[in-house]
């Protein structure tokens, strides 16, 4: 009856070790919890843990109770002794007893260490004659993973009766320690896989974020910068106690799979064609089609020129030099209107942040004008297409090409939503896709309102923003000064294209300037006063209670 309640004594122990190592996910803490848990089976004085690492023996654990050791592991004692080889010029290390259940895949159970002819004791010896210890039973087990490779030893020192005397390892200490042995062997392989995994997946990330950003010079950098920023405005959310904030917090894990979202946001771009991403002006293709205009105008200038050459020759023969100045005159402002009309369709191809009516009127009437091509024949100054792209309102892009450009947020969100993660990293697709969703239900990809979207993705939103409107290596534009930056956000604040909350915080946690000091151009510094930007929440409007609540404010007139 006694030995049948010590037996479910240790089942219940054994189940409660192995129940609190399934839900550690700190390493540390795993490889204590494996001596700790063997040491209380077998009420062992002492244990250390060794890892394999090709072939040697590393320190990973030492403790002894009787002798207040606790090294590796948590403890802040580093463990700097040299590793085990398993093998000495290229035969097997036998004489120690760790490397020798190693080799032979053994359990080795010592009722004295000091009575074996088998293992070299020498050092053990040593280190009991400084400290005044007797190592005496030892009990030496192979961890093996699931799939029964060795990947470590646990060895327990000095097992005690009820009384504390030392006494030998019973074979049901054994078999206790050895199916402990088995649990935390797997249970330390699958936390290894999934750091693995996580590491893999951190490369991955990172090589695809540098893959975007080298395939376009002009946008370099924007996958590494968007998570910086992201990441110093969710501290700031983390810290803030107000509206969305209140109840906002991040572990580590929550830190590293917000991270890895925004190094992924923009991941659809790999299937972007370059000459789209690279386009920065309104006509460019292979080449910029501005230097085939510029040689248009030059004939129409020639051809002006040959006709008027002609009038005066004209003139010479009706004898009526005295009308050579008017003539000239007349010549010189259709010269002048044409050097005039190729600046603006120079200046128009740039592209720029509006393009008016007026202007657009002109560039039709350009258009228009009629010339004698390369095959002889008259036709329109400009074609179809190229009035069509210099009349892009904004920026450079044409509504085709733009298509082509937003495709890759649908692109990020398929790609993204077919890789497996680990739990902690679960959220990425949601994350990443959800930075040009807007707040009124009217983004991509899959049209989410603002209390649908996580805070995470609100926030990956707003900095992504924020970074490409004072990038300086946009092809299509300037980087923006910090005023400017901050009216334009305001503006799509107010209109919920951006979260209000969001925006009101990058502003107000100062981490825009933070920002600002290590990846803007000094240049682009300016004074900013706050209180008169659209979109900003004053402290007496933002909400306390309501999570989802974003106070409309009455529209400042322009």
């Amino acid at each position: 009856m006694e030995q049948k309640s010590r037996l479910l004594k240790r089942l219940n122990e054994l189940h409660g070790i192995v129940k609190a190592m399934s839900r550690e996910t700190d390493h540390k803490k795993l490889l204590e919890m494996t001596v700790f848990g063997a040491r209380l089976l077998t009420n062992a004085d002492g244990g250390t843990l060794y890892f394999r690492d090709k072939n040697q023996l590393k320190f990973e654990i030492i403790f002894n109770e009787s002798l207040k050791i606790h090294m590796g592991g948590s403890s802040h004692e580093n463990l700097n002794f040299d590793p085990l080889p398993l093998y000495l010029d290229g035969s097997p290390n036998l004489n120690n007893v760790a490397c020798y259940a190693v080799i032979n895949d053994q359990i080795v159970n010592l009722e004295d260490a000091y009575l074996t002819q088998d293992f070299d004791f020498s050092r053990t010896r040593q280190f009991d004659k400084q400290t005044g210890y007797r190592s005496k039973s030892f009990l030496t087990i192979p961890l093996k993973n699931h799939e029964k490779e060795i990947i470590g030893v646990i060895q327990l020192i000095n097992a005690q009766d009820e009384d504390g005397n030392i006494c030998s390892f019973s074979q049901e200490d054994q078999m206790f320690t050895e199916f402990l042995a088995t649990l935390a062997a797997i249970t330390l392989t699958n936390y290894t896989l999934i750091q693995q995994q996580e590491g893999l997946f951190v490369v991955f990330a990172d090589v695809i974020a540098s893959a975007i950003d080298d395939k376009s010079p002009h946008t370099g950098k924007h996958c590494h910068r968007v998570p910086i920023i992201t990441m110093m405005l969710a501290e700031a959310a983390a810290k803030a106690n107000w509206g969305s904030f209140t109840n906002f917090s991040m572990n580590e894990n929550d830190r590293k799979e917000l991270h890895l979202a925004a190094l992924l946001h923009d991941c659809g771009k790999i299937t972007t064609p370059v000459h789209v991403i690279e386009k920065s002006t309104k006509l460019e293709t292979i080449i910029d089609r501005i230097q085939l205009i510029d040689t248009r105008f030059e004939v129409l200038k020639r051809d002006l020129q040959i006709t008027y050459l002609n009038k005066k020759l004209d003139l010479v023969q009706s004898q009526a030099q005295h009308e050579f100045t008017e003539l000239e005159s007349e010549l010189s402002q259709k010269l002048n209107k044409l050097e005039d009309d190729r600046k603006f369709v120079r200046e128009v191809n740039i592209g720029g942040e509006y393009l008016d009516d007026d202007k657009l009127d002109r560039i039709k009437q350009i258009g228009r004008m009629r010339w004698i091509n390369e095959e002889g024949l008259e036709d329109n100054f400009l074609s179809f297409d190229e009035t069509n792209c210099l009349s892009i309102r904004r920026g450079t892009l044409t509504s085709e090409e733009r298509e082509i450009i937003n495709r890759h947020i649908d692109v990020t969100v398929m790609m993204l939503e077919k890789l497996p993660y680990p739990k902690h990293l679960a959220r990425i697709p949601e994350f990443a896709g959800g930075h040009h969703e807007r707040m009124d239900g009217k983004g991509r990809p899959k049209g989410l309102k603002r209390d649908e979207m996580s805070l995470q993705a609100r926030i990956m939103g707003c900095a992504e923003v924020f970074e490409a409107l004072t990038a300086k290596d946009r092809p299509y534009k300037k980087g923006k000064t910090l005023s400017e930056s901050l009216k334009i956000m305001g503006v799509m604040a107010e209109e919920q294209h951006i979260d209000q909350e969001v925006f009101t915080l990058l502003i107000d946690s100062g981490v825009f300037q933070d920002y600002a000091n290590q990846y803007v151009d000094p240049s682009q510094f300016d004074e900013i006063d706050h209180s008169t930007l659209r979109g900003y929440l004053p402290v007496e409007a933002r909400s306390k209670n309501d999570e989802s609540e974003v106070v409309q404010l009455p529209k400042i007139a322009s």
